[in-house]
């Protein structure tokens, strides 16, 4: 999966990374534009901000850093085994995105726009700016309810535990370009 440009409209964002300077004082390790990956016909957009294999995360010396670089060199899916992601994602005008269900317990805030939350059941909730979604690995997809407008959301996903058959990573008919967990790179 190549990087591509920004495909909405939205602010682009910047990612900074924090560490310790050689007086224990906080330091800034990297500042970044997020780099993104289009989908399913350029109607969605990931940016992998950050990663962690290991829970709870080793920052010792730093070693969380090139951890993350590997784990985005080598490619990983929707969720990171034993760890966690966070992704920035844009959805074009109108799009509705494909029932999915991940094995992962996932924060989704609306930073841009109006989303709806739809699950497997029927139900559905309208997220507005600074809504957040408790994902808990149930089957739903997510839908931007603007015709104009792009919508932003911000996912934070953790690798969980689930006792029972429906607990695990289900990606419907698949987007095209994404596999599912531990074999896509985005």
């Amino acid at each position: 999966m190549t990087d591509t440009p920004q495909l909405s409209n939205l602010r682009p964002l910047t990612r900074h990374i924090t560490t310790h300077n050689n007086s224990g004082k906080a330091a800034i390790h990297s500042s970044d534009t997020l780099k993104w990956q289009a989908y399913d016909d350029n109607k969605m957009a990931f940016s992998t901000i950050y990663t962690t294999s290991t829970t709870p995360p080793d920052l010792t010396n730093n070693a969380d850093i090139p951890a993350h670089e590997k784990t985005m060199s080598d490619g990983h899916g929707l969720v990171n085994p034993n760890g966690s992601v966070i992704r920035c994602v844009d959805l074009a005008p109108g799009y509705v995105c494909i029932m999915h269900r991940t094995k992962s317990l996932d924060y989704g805030i609306v930073l841009e726009g109006q989303v709806d939350l739809i699950l497997d059941s029927g139900e559905a909730r309208k997220m507005g700016r600074g809504d957040v979604a408790v994902q808990r690995a149930t089957m739903h997809q997510w839908r931007n309810s603007s015709a104009e407008n792009w919508a932003r959301m911000m996912f934070v996903l953790q690798d969980c535990m689930v006792g029972d058959e429906n607990g695990g990573e289900d990606l419907g008919m698949g987007i095209k370009g994404l596999n599912s967990s531990g074999k896509s790179k985005f």
